[in-house]
């Protein structure tokens, strides 16, 4: 078979079977992946893998069998990778006998032995299962520059946008192996061109923007394509200090989920932006407004598809994606305050935050009086990702609200801002 990828003899020798047969397949998949996208070479990837698919869904028996058959040749990720979050948690995101048993049985059954094969392939540890892999407790953090094997969306987005990394939105599975060869096809976002910014986003609001609703506008908007965004500096400022970095973090997922984004710049504020400014723009580009009646606008359109469109919300989610350490700390604030507006000592509702086993790890460690009091709340803290647990058919149908634009697009959860999250949860209605 004819490729169109232009192979070094080395990678050729690879592709022909000089490193055993299960590798010459890794190394064939690639480059077929290469070749759909118009790769004309691989290029090395540095630094350590993340693997999006956490969970040992039964349905996904394919991929339990090749990573059998990368284990059976001795094949790993030498630079160890971490992985997205566990799906269940039944310590502190409780679940009745019914919802036990579709997750033990129907679900995720396979997640043990599932885990086992990730230690097997590199696993960085225990307690590596985030889908904010880039935090710096968690231990995975690209330089910029770096060429990254990833899949998960909103850890891609942040790694490119916010770290300056280069990272496709590969697929499940396609990023292990390139993790595993060590090199991955070089196109679009790996180029200096395909950074390049096919949208203008003008920020014209007279407030900060809401980071879920404004990344759900871009989002929806510009699709896969790669905005430049103005005038947001001006509220979330020049310094990627951790509060600002929280703020992208959720900006970025929301515009990932909500549309395709793989990469966006901040006019003063993300590392190319701030080295290459307008030179990042298109000639071609197009300009999208965005102001207080398009966020409004943007947010009014979100349905409501819960069974009962009136029903009282029964638990509240918090952290998708993953909580940082900051943002955990002005939540315990933010619930302080509002419970004592309302007179109360505990929220009303099942609240949830989740966050990295590391980064709750810090915060009981670093920040116990803010631990505390959440715990004093009512308030559970976890490490599951809530998008899992919503698959579950029997919890997909109960009223959950939360704060993330990503959970609610893709379960049938009700979204509200940060502000409204926190009345609601207190006073237990909407």
């Amino acid at each position: 078979m004819q490729y169109k990828m232009k192979l070094t003899p080395e990678e050729e020798g690879v592709l022909n079977g000089s490193q055993g047969e299960v590798m010459a397949k890794v190394m064939k998949t690639l480059v077929l992946y290469g070749d759909a996208f118009g790769a004309e070479r691989f290029v090395p990837v540095v630094g350590k893998g993340h693997l999006v698919t956490s969970f040992g869904l039964s349905v996904l028996q394919p991929v339990f069998d090749i990573m059998d058959e990368l284990i059976g040749a001795g094949l790993k990720v030498e630079e160890s990778f971490t992985a997205d979050p566990r799906p269940i948690d039944y310590a502190n995101v409780k679940c009745n006998l019914i919802e036990k048993l579709i997750f033990n049985k129907m679900m995720y059954g396979a997640q043990d032995p599932y885990e086992a094969q990730l230690q097997k392939l590199g696993l960085k540890g225990e307690d590596a299962f985030t889908c904010a892999s880039y935090l710096d407790e968690v231990g995975n953090v690209p330089k910029k520059g770096d060429v990254l094997s990833w899949a998960e969306s909103s850890a891609v987005v942040f790694a490119n946008s916010v770290l300056g990394a280069r990272c496709n939105r590969n697929s499940g599975i396609i990023e292990l192996f390139g993790s595993i060869l060590g090199k991955v096809p070089e196109f679009d976002l790996l180029t200096d061109e395909g950074r390049k910014a096919k949208w203008i986003i003008d920020v014209q609001t007279t407030e900060k923007p809401e980071a879920q609703i404004l990344g759900s506008a871009i989002g929806m908007k510009v699709m896969e394509d790669v905005p430049y965004i103005k005038g947001l500096d001006k509220w979330i400022g020049t310094e990627l200090n951790e509060s600002t970095k929280g703020y992208l973090k959720d900006m970025g997922a929301a515009t990932a989920s909500n549309g395709a984004v793989g990469l966006y710049h901040i006019e003063n504020l993300t590392p190319e932006a701030v080295e290459l400014g307008d030179a990042l723009i298109r000639e071609d580009a197009k300009t999208y407004v965005i102001d207080d009646a398009e966020l409004a606008r943007v947010k009014n359109g979100y349905p409501n598809i819960w069974k009962d469109p009136n029903a009282k919300p029964e638990r509240v989610f918090i952290g998708c994606p993953h909580l940082t350490f900051t943002q955990l700390g002005e939540w315990a604030d933010r619930f302080e305050a509002e419970l004592k507006k309302q007179g109360k000592t505990k929220v009303a509702l099942n609240v949830v935050m989740t966050a990295a086993p590391a980064v709750l790890a810090h915060f009981k460690k670093d920040n116990s009086a803010a631990y505390a009091k959440l715990l004093s709340y009512g308030i559970k803290l976890t490490s599951i990702c809530p998008l899992m647990y919503m698959n579950n058919p029997l919890c997909g149908k109960k009223a959950v609200v939360t704060n993330s634009n990503k959970l609610r697009t893709y379960t049938t959860a009700r979204y509200f801002t940060d502000a409204e999250i926190t009345t609601i949860a207190v006073k237990g209605e909407i």
